[in-house]
């Protein structure tokens, strides 16, 4: 079976509008949560996200057609841009890739909720001015596979079109569905998207609703705590991540960077609660994407290091923490394991694109960016978190998770690419 490789990335988030920079303050320890300033969330009971900053929408789309992509679509079109960019298969000149292979190019985006803003903007105009005022780009704005829409045709990709929304877990699973499209030989490259901007009143307060978010609003820096006794719940992000995987045979013909090989991935469902995890699915997600890796390359392999879900909810870090002491035979047996989303938040949907990159880059520089704000480590939580300061490490072969509400879950495993 073909073999799936990772050609191009791109990233913008909380700490970078860039890979380069993102991760470098990633493996700084840097944090880019901050006040709410989206919106006037002065009345809320959470105050805090990690926002986008300094971020021009009209440097990715014609001033024109702003007003008709959210700006989720906005972010995962400048992610976008970066990885087809990294990748070489367009330029600054040319944005559309060569017309001999587009119809092999395909596009599969992801996004946990879409356009949410647009949504809450336009039902208000509904219920305050009447429907006649609603705006004719409410609907294809807002659309999650829209994401995929608007890039496929920036980049005139005409292979297969598809778009995953599977809570938290959805890029992950966008990563995941274009391995297995490729293998089956259903396209040759394919443009990975995962994006979400949701921090607006309707996301802040309905999370804020369910008891899920952080309220450490007067010292937000040190809010997002994974595997911190004194968590409180996740902080809202926002931002893209972008990834090109295509043929080995494809990358190698054409002399492309190659960052990694994909051998491995897994996904599975919890059939237990909405919202509330448990161990069992977890646990079933990694055994598939290890299982899977160690058929991909015919032997026993070692896993150096995990960046985990790890959101900073009480329930959910203890639950991972325990599906990866099941997994690898106990705590003595556990590779490093780190959460990055203290440093950019829990950015939903797009989660699992910008985490895989960040994952994708220390396996490539050999360095565990650290699990920040672990001031009192949780008794529950005992695995090797690389608390606050990075790690120099060499890698070869590492696993990112994420898993989401409705009990959905999604494991991948990178191994360093050796001819």
């Amino acid at each position: 079976m073909r073999r799936v490789v990772v050609t191009g990335i791109g990233t913008i988030n909380s700490i970078g509008n860039d890979v380069e920079t993102s991760f470098k303050a990633a493996v700084a320890g840097e944090c880019g949560i901050d006040t709410i300033t989206l919106f006037d969330a002065s009345e809320y009971p959470v105050r805090i996200a990690g926002e986008v900053k300094d971020f021009d929408p009209t440097t990715v789309m014609d001033k024109k057609e702003v007003k008709k992509a959210d700006r989720f679509i906005q972010l995962g079109i400048k992610a976008a841009n970066e990885a087809m960019n990294d990748s070489g298969f367009v330029n600054a000149e040319n944005k559309r890739v060569d017309e001999s292979i587009a119809d092999r190019f395909g596009v599969i985006s992801a996004s946990g909720i879409g356009g949410l803003g647009t949504i809450q903007k336009n039902s208000v105009v509904c219920e305050n001015r009447g429907p006649k005022r609603i705006s004719p780009f409410f609907i294809p704005s807002s659309l999650v596979n829209m994401l995929g829409g608007f890039i496929s045709i920036e980049h005139g990709l005409k292979g297969p079109s598809l778009s995953h929304v599977t809570a938290c877990a959805a890029s992950t699973h966008a990563l995941a569905d274009a391995v297995k499209t490729i293998k089956i030989n259903g396209a040759d490259r394919i443009l990975v998207v995962g994006a979400e901007s949701a921090v607006c009143g309707a996301g802040v307060g309905g999370f804020a609703a369910m008891k899920a978010l952080s309220t450490r609003n007067d010292d937000p820096k040190k809010a997002s705590r994974p595997f911190d006794t004194d968590r409180d719940g996740f902080v809202m992000g926002e931002g893209a991540g972008a990834l090109v995987v295509e043929t080995l045979e494809s990358a190698e013909a054409r002399g492309a960077k190659i960052y990694c090989e994909i051998i491995g991935f897994g996904e599975s469902g919890d059939a237990n609660h909405i919202t509330s995890p448990v161990m069992d699915g977890p646990l079933r997600s990694m055994k598939a994407a290890l299982n899977m890796a160690e058929a991909t390359i015919g032997e026993k392999i070692k896993i150096d290091y995990v960046n985990s879900h790890g959101t900073s909810t009480p329930v959910g870090d203890v639950n991972e923490t325990k599906a990866i002491k099941e997994l690898f035979g106990g705590v003595e047996n556990c590779p490093p394991v780190t959460s990055t989303k203290g440093q950019i938040g829990h950015c939903l949907g797009a989660a699992g694109a910008i985490e895989a990159i960040f994952t994708i880059k220390a396996l490539n520089e050999g360095v565990i960016p650290p699990t920040i704000n672990i001031e009192n480590q949780d008794p529950e939580c005992d695995l090797d978190y690389v608390p606050n300061t990075a790690r120099n490490v060499e890698l070869t072969t590492v696993m990112s998770n994420n898993f989401g509400f409705g009990g959905t879950n999604g494991s991948i495993i990178f191994k360093k690419f050796i001819k």
